[in-house]
């Protein structure tokens, strides 16, 4: 395989937040997870786990999604601020049956998010919520001056107003969020993003509640009705071999099961494209952006586990998933302006996984580790014939080309050749692999996978050649100078 790569060419500017995370309140994605309370035994900063803010601090993360999901639209924010021990409990319906201590909650989070150093994406309740619900909750958030919910926030401990970039009206409505038709949603987000008011001069981007997968009449109407009134368009797809019902299992499957879920990784370009093509008609501009505020894959919980909670293992196979499909919002960064992969922490595709005190990292993790480079870079153009099982994606910044290349063949490695119009020097090269399908990180064996120094390059005379290993994720560095 022989690739042009057009170096001189930069092109649209591939967004940080399509980077995104996304943290609900669900199983031990928040408690032991995130947070574990200012007296764990467990290291923690006023409460949030040191081990796991340092791994995602490692990534770079932009920007934290909470808190939901189906869990947004039946949380009221108002019992989850105040003294702890005062705190209303509720049962969390969705995830388990479980009680909710409501101990993590607005200042908790924006606590994290300082401690991450990335943006806020707060999603509103729509669902069981009402308008003044909502606009009291933004008031909360982000009013500086003298107001009713900017006092109370005072009288809670925080002086000053906290920055919220992101806000999602509502979630899932077409279904945990309701039920709605899309006529009905239209009509109820314009409405309730009205009261999501700007205080100060910081803009907050407005996501409406998107299609689930290929519903593209939702898109239709929500963007005949309402486009003007809205930055974002959320759009949920999660990758299930064996189809919703049985989903299959994270680590027993064959080979058949794996290249069918990584071509239903790759089937997300096919719902961005036709997705976009309906909003070009109102938007021809790319304003809006689609917002894959949920992606990855969802298996079968593992056994044992309480199944509300989706607890998954993560092996080498969900590293192709996460290379696949962020390739793929690279192609469409003109119109995928944020993304965020479920979930953050022991839920369906997590970065890391706990144990107690113990904490992993997956082979998404090191994707995303490996992919830092490509954040707010242009995405470079390239062309050359196609080879089977091969994806790859290219940017450039601080005058250096990233080349990310995946070889998801169980069997083959490849070859490949990159001509480049400017080249310079390879100064890093690193990549992910492994010898069996459904290899993973466990906690007595925590670096089965990890990244490793890559040595299948060679450059000679303006060309870069890879042998791409089977079953890789290979990042390569190229100084322009």
């Amino acid at each position: 395989m022989t690739i042009q790569v057009l170096n001189n060419k930069g092109g649209t500017k591939i967004s940080k937040y399509i980077y995104g995370h996304f943290s609900e309140h669900l199983g031990r994605c928040i408690y032991e997870g995130l947070y574990v309370g200012k007296d764990s035994e467990i290291p923690n900063v006023n409460g949030m786990r040191t081990d796991v803010v340092e791994a995602l601090k490692n990534i770079d993360i932009p920007v934290l999604r909470w808190p939901g999901g189906c869990f947004a639209d039946e949380y009221h924010w108002k019992d989850g601020i105040g003294p702890k021990e005062n705190r209303k409990k509720m049962v969390n319906t969705h995830w388990g049956g479980v009680t909710e201590n409501n101990h993590f909650g607005t200042h908790e989070f924006f606590e994290l998010v300082d401690q991450l150093g990335c943006e806020a994406y707060v999603n509103g309740n729509v669902g069981s919520g009402t308008v003044q619900e909502m606009a009291e909750w933004v008031e909360y958030i982000t009013m500086g001056g003298v107001s009713p919910m900017a006092d109370w926030r005072r009288e809670n401990g925080r002086e000053e107003p906290w920055d919220m970039k992101f806000f999602g009206v509502g979630n899932e409505n077409w279904g945990c969020g309701g039920n709605m038709r899309p006529e009905y949603y239209a009509d109820l987000y314009r409405r309730y993003q009205t009261y999501v008011r700007q205080y100060g001069d910081k803009k907050i981007y407005k996501v409406a509640g998107g299609a689930n997968v290929d519903d593209y009449n939702w898109t239709e109407v929500l963007m005949k009705n309402a486009h003007w009134l809205m930055d974002g368009l959320s759009l949920h797809y999660y990758v299930h071999p064996q189809g919703w019902e049985k989903k299959g299992s994270a680590l027993e499957f064959d080979e058949a099961e794996w290249y069918l879920t990584c071509e239903k990784a790759l089937h997300m370009d096919e719902l961005i494209t036709r997705h976009g093509t309906i909003m070009d008609k109102y938007d021809p501009e790319k304003r809006v952006g689609i917002i894959v505020d949920e992606w990855g894959t969802w298996f079968s919980v593992e056994p044992g586990t309480n199944p509300g909670f989706l607890y998954q293992q993560n092996t080498i196979r969900d590293a192709m998933v996460a290379a696949l499909t962020l390739n793929v919002f690279h192609k469409h960064a003109d119109r995928v302006h944020m993304a965020n992969i479920a979930q953050t922490v022991n839920v369906l595709q997590a970065m890391v996984l706990t144990e107690g005190e113990k904490m992993i990292k997956t082979p998404s993790y090191y994707v995303f580790e490996l992919y830092k480079n490509h954040q707010d870079a242009e995405l470079i153009d390239s062309y050359g014939n196609e080879t089977e099982n091969i994806s790859y994606t290219i940017s450039k910044k601080d005058n250096k080309v990233t080349m990310s290349i995946t070889n998801y063949s169980v069997t083959d490695s490849a070859d490949l050749s990159f001509s480049l119009e400017k080249f310079g020097k390879v100064v890093e090269a690193k990549f992910i692999t492994a010898d069996e399908m459904n290899a993973h990180n466990d906690f007595d064996h925590p670096d089965t996978i990890s990244i490793e120094e890559f040595k299948g390059f060679k450059e000679e005379n303006g060309s870069l050649s890879v042998e791409a290993p089977a079953m890789s994720v290979i990042n390569l560095v190229i100084s322009e100078d």
